[in-house]
């Protein structure tokens, strides 16, 4: 690499949700902070879009992640107070599954834990409250009042700005080739424009950064998957006011989905999709019949008056760690890289705050926040 560089306290590689949050924290903390994006701001090309994203108090995957999602539901209001965007609404959040299920004990388990408020619900109940939904009979649902969404690439914008505001430089479509340690334990950064240095380094490039950083080598794994839009029979049943934000395990899998905001239709994922693991830089980004099929089984079947025309198909892509938790670390032979990965495809809600963790860990090797279970030792003994 050259050896004369512009030289930053801090480069960000990646200005997507994750990225544009920790780019935004570091330059609140006077930080000379340069973000790189090898796509736009925002981007449709990797994980951070899709018009809205769930976010959710109740949390079934693991209890340890309430105390983070507390502290994203401050910072996401703190960004909205600050730019004047409406990067969070409020609608309410059920999660439902058969009686014993994850995704319902779960919640239930996350609140009673945290006291956080909710009720429970059966199947017929829901109906009565939300006339959009019909639940498999037998179902158990649990209701979050302060369940929502966030709005993308509206967070990544306000973030942005912050940023710049807060004096971060920040770069659209500037590939990073390489990165390399300097002799002064800095980092040099090569891309397809320039080349450039600083004490730390933030990984933050969703499906790639497994190009970036050998520890994560199969431990950050991309999969396709595809959202659907469908328009209801009776869109006043799917508007944010009367149809909350949802999750759902049945027969068919695990499925997800957000009510009409912004574009016409209800809309609806399937956790790992068609399990197809790929190459974030070639892969099926059109939609194909199968992927529509796989989602309106569902809405026929819980939404039946959501399962109208298509309104739009989407692909996007999770990034899995092999236990489905995030990885937020330095990098075992290079202390002064942070990377956030793994986010496994529930992480979106948390980049308020996963942004703030990776400032900390990039200036201090550390954070107060408590992030023990998403260490990278714990994948030591795989």
């Amino acid at each position: 690499m050259p050896t004369t560089a512009e030289r930053y306290d801090v480069i960000v590689i990646g200005v997507g949700g994750m990225g544009s949050a920790t780019t935004f924290h570091l330059a609140e903390r006077g930080l000379d902070v340069l973000g790189l994006e090898r796509y736009d701001v925002p981007h449709t090309m990797g994980s951070s879009h899709g018009i809205t994203r769930i976010i959710r108090r109740a949390y079934y995957e693991h209890p340890s992640y309430i105390p983070l999602i507390e502290r994203a539901y401050k910072l996401w209001d703190d960004l909205a107070a600050e730019t004047g965007r409406e990067v969070i609404h409020r609608t309410g959040s059920i999660d439902a599954g058969p009686e014993g299920n994850v995704v319902f004990e779960g919640s239930l388990t996350s609140c009673e834990e945290y006291d956080i408020p909710h009720e429970v619900l059966t199947s017929e109940e829901v109906s009565e409250r939300f006339p959009g939904y019909r639940l498999p009979d037998g179902h158990m649902a649990l209701y979050q009042p302060d369940g929502g969404f966030v709005v993308p690439e509206q967070s990544i914008i306000g973030h942005v700005e912050a940023a710049q505001a807060a004096g971060a430089e920040v770069r659209a479509r500037e590939r990073v080739h390489d990165w390399e340690e300097t002799p002064d334990e800095g980092v040099r950064v090569e891309t397809d424009r320039g080349t450039y240095e600083a004490e730390n380094l933030v990984l933050a490039a969703g499906a790639w950064n497994g190009t970036l950083a050998d520890a994560l080598e199969g431990l950050a794994v991309p999969e396709r998957q595809v959202l659907g839009w469908f328009q209801p029979d009776r869109p006043s049943l799917f508007e944010p006011d009367r149809f909350p934000v949802w999750n759902l395990k049945v027969e068919e899998g695990r499925f997800y989905g957000l009510p009409i905001y912004d574009v016409p239709g209800f809309k609806i994922g399937k956790y790992h999709h068609r399990d197809e693991q790929v190459d974030p830089d070639d892969y099926a980004t059109e939609p194909e019949p199968e992927d529509e099929r796989l989602l309106r089984a569902v809405t026929g079947k819980c939404f039946p008056e959501a399962d109208g025309p298509t309104m739009r198909l989407a692909t996007c892509m999770f990034t899995n760690s092999p236990d489905e938790h995030f990885i937020l670390d330095t990098l075992p032979d290079h202390p002064q890289v942070a990377v956030g990965a793994g986010f496994s495809g529930h992480g979106f809600k948390f980049a308020s705050v996963i942004g703030e963790i990776l400032a900390d860990l990039a200036v201090d090797g550390d954070t107060d926040r408590p992030i023990e279970m998403f260490r990278l030792e714990r994948f030591d003994d795989e």
